[in-house]
């Protein structure tokens, strides 16, 4: 396994060499910078650190920045990748580079927060009759069961706050990579907000 923390830019098009357009998300992967190596001897396991953006050290409590080596300025985001499969070192670089010989990446997010919501938008309920007179249009309906037991159960579809979570869409092919402008484009859509931060890894169900 391999992975990087990135930046969504957003999406745009593209057309692949037999002249079909392709929806493709493009992604910014900056240089990440190895902040520490875990070896299995000393932890239990192997992992790498990546750290990526820089904090000001005015921003910075001691504790937090007691974990980067000397030399390394403290990041705004740190994600450990257990079994990294890369022989890399404290202080590397790691770009967009990584993923030559890849091509089905896991992207992970946080997902856009939509507020509270109804059952319809948030459960994909079909609702009651759009007729005039029907009474019964966007609502989900009776949760009870009758007299026995009286009362609803738990984890029934009810409206309430969607979105904001963590997810992870797999198996997205990459399209391009182009290491000039530190980007990868992938086919479809990812998780997130414009400009928030990714977690994109090689595909663990798909190789080829």
């Amino acid at each position: 396994m391999i992975g990087l923390m990135a930046t969504k830019v957003g999406m745009t098009q593209v057309f692949d060499e037999n002249g079909n357009l392709i929806p493709v998300t493009v992604i910014r992967v900056e240089p990440n910078t190895v902040v520490s190596v875990k070896k299995e001897e000393t932890f239990g396991y192997n992992a790498v650190v990546l750290g990526l953006d820089d904090l000001k050290a005015s921003r910075t409590s001691k504790p937090y920045a007691g974990q980067f080596p000397e030399g390394i300025a403290p990041k705004r985001h740190l994600k450990e990748f257990r079994d990294f499969d890369s022989e890399v070192a404290v202080g590397d670089q790691i770009g967009v580079e990584l993923f030559e010989s890849i091509r089905f990446l896991d992207v992970t997010a946080t997902s856009k927060g939509k507020g509270f919501q109804g059952v319809m938008k948030r459960w994909g309920f079909h609702g009651g009759r759009a007729s005039h007179g029907s009474k019964f249009h966007r609502e989900p309906g009776g949760t009870g069961n009758s007299t026995t037991p009286g009362h609803t159960f738990k984890n029934i579809k009810m409206p309430g706050r969607m979105g904001r979570e963590r997810v992870t869409v797999q198996n997205l092919k990459i399209q391009k990579i182009d290491p000039e402008l530190k980007v990868v484009m992938v086919r479809g859509s990812v998780p997130g907000n414009k400009d928030c931060t990714l977690i994109i890894k090689s595909a663990v169900k798909k190789e080829f």
